[in-house]
């Protein structure tokens, strides 16, 4: 790789997902010393897959991957039609079985896939200038592209990647250039779909997390069994925690699932405030740069990648520290390279390395009105 490649890379971003795998594996450590460490060993594999992945993301020119985002969105599509047909894991079709120990998840892979190919689809809607987005035929077009990958998702059903799909779409949209007319229109139209989702459209399961939400003590021994012992743990670790590998919930087996939805809660209770909220701020700083990256992209197809995957980051960190601490429904959303989770984890360093790929390439700032 040029030397000119090596000096414009953003390499906070990397330090900061490398900080936060050490994290996480630390975590999965204490977490999974009852099952003989096999979640904690299966991670260590997945980060090794990882690094190639990484790598390959890093070196191959950005706009040479995204010309062949139209074929991987097929190839996708298919992938998650396929899934719908597996033995569901834990009420949901979400994973390919490969093999006796690990499962593979379309629906992670599917948001990469699906940034670059509507990265690809804006950048051709806009061939004659960054306001052809307001036309609706091509608002549409964009919109029914986006949506298919979504409802395939919500079908499984897994409501908490959806969103996460859904939290790219609308700031790959507010980067495009679109009038302020659409933004309008949408949060009315949120404003009045929201009541009618929840009444009618919402499974019984998905309600029963949202009236949890709203009151935890509602079934206490049932749906809202998991939050109560996320926040009791939480709220023990106090300033510095319980100790590393001391943690009561964690230990004893009343948190579930510790390694995946509530590795956050893990952390909380064992290593305290200072270690949560160390975390919160890596995040916060991995956000931010992934912004700064699309602001400074050298086109338009870097500043659409760049920001959707800052969508991703920023729904997954949001919505898993949130739910973990009783701000926002469970929907069994990862931290990001902090909880277990092989696609997961090939996933979020795909995003890392197209995001330093951006970063190293990069010229001029765009993101302007």
């Amino acid at each position: 790789m040029k030397k000119k490649l090596l000096k414009n890379m953003e390499w906070t971003v990397l330090i900061v997902s490398l900080a936060l795998v050490v994290i996480g594996l630390f975590s999965l450590f204490s977490a999974t010393q009852d099952t003989e460490y096999g979640e904690f060993k299966k991670q260590l594999q997945w980060l090794i897959i990882s690094v190639p992945f990484l790598i390959l993301a890093i070196s191959i020119d950005y706009n040479v991957i995204v010309r062949f985002s139209s074929l991987a969105y097929l190839v996708i599509l298919a992938l998650l039609v396929g899934v719908l047909f597996t033995e569901p894991i834990s009420g949901a079709s979400s994973w390919y079985k490969i093999g006796e120990n690990f499962t593979f998840q379309p629906s992670e892979l599917a948001k990469i896939v699906v940034i670059l190919f509507l990265a690809f689809m804006l950048n051709k809607l806009q061939i004659r200038g960054r306001k052809e987005i307001n036309k609706i035929w091509k608002l549409f077009i964009y919109l029914v592209f986006a949506m298919i990958p979504v409802l395939l998702i919500m079908k499984q059903p897994d409501y908490g990647t959806a969103a996460a799909f859904l939290t790219a779409i609308v700031f790959m949209l507010f980067v495009s250039g679109i009038d302020k007319k659409y933004i309008i229109a949408v949060c009315l139209l949120v404003a009045v779909a929201v009541p009618i989702v929840y009444k009618y459209v919402l499974p019984d399961h998905a309600v029963k997390r949202i009236q949890v939400f709203l009151n935890p003590e509602l079934d206490p021994r049932g749906a809202g069994y998991n939050i109560r012992q996320s926040k009791l743990a939480i709220g023990a670790g106090q300033v510095f925690g319980m100790g590393y590998r001391q943690g009561n919930q964690t230990q004893l087996g009343f948190l579930h699932p510790k390694t995946t939805d509530f590795i956050f809660s893990v952390i909380g209770e064992e290593l305290g405030f200072v270690a949560t909220g160390s975390i919160i701020i890596l995040y916060i700083v991995l956000i931010t740069k992934s912004i700064y990256i699309a602001k400074t992209a050298k086109d338009n197809i870097g500043s659409y990648l760049a920001i959707g995957i800052s969508g991703i980051f920023f729904f997954h960190f949001v919505e898993n520290i949130g739910m973990t601490i009783g701000l926002l429904p469970i929907t069994g959303v990862p931290l990001p390279f902090v909880s277990y989770g092989g696609s997961s984890l090939v996933t979020n360093f795909i995003c890392i390395g197209l995001l330093l790929n951006i970063s190293s390439r990069r010229q001029r700032a765009i993101f302007v009105e």
